[in-house]
């Protein structure tokens, strides 16, 4: 699936933006890797290294690294910057399921 397609789903998208030089988006690693195993029926999972897609982190105003999206048919319900614990990313992904 595309990232157009995984954004105009009707299923949650989460797209973690990041890159390789950032050590709180290493961090989130495990905990985005244990949201996406507990999680993987539903929703669907992103992650975009900014270096390597400029345009679609212009695109979504990323000015810090790792932001996370969360997507619904194109929209976006939810927004955060920085390092967020497992708990708190999994209530805001199943307030939006």
């Amino acid at each position: 699936m595309s990232f157009a397609d995984s954004l105009s789903d009707t299923k949650v998208s989460l797209v973690s933006f990041s890159a390789d030089w950032c050590g709180t988006c290493q961090t989130m690693v495990p905990i985005l890797e244990l949201a996406q195993g507990e999680l993987k029926d539903r929703i669907a999972y992103l992650e975009i290294d900014i270096d390597k897609n400029p345009m679609i982190a212009a695109a979504f105003q990323i000015r810090s690294v790792p932001t996370l999206l969360l997507f619904k048919s194109g929209k976006i319900l939810w927004r955060h910057a920085g390092l967020i614990s497992l708990q708190e990313l999994k209530n805001q992904i199943t307030l939006h399921l």
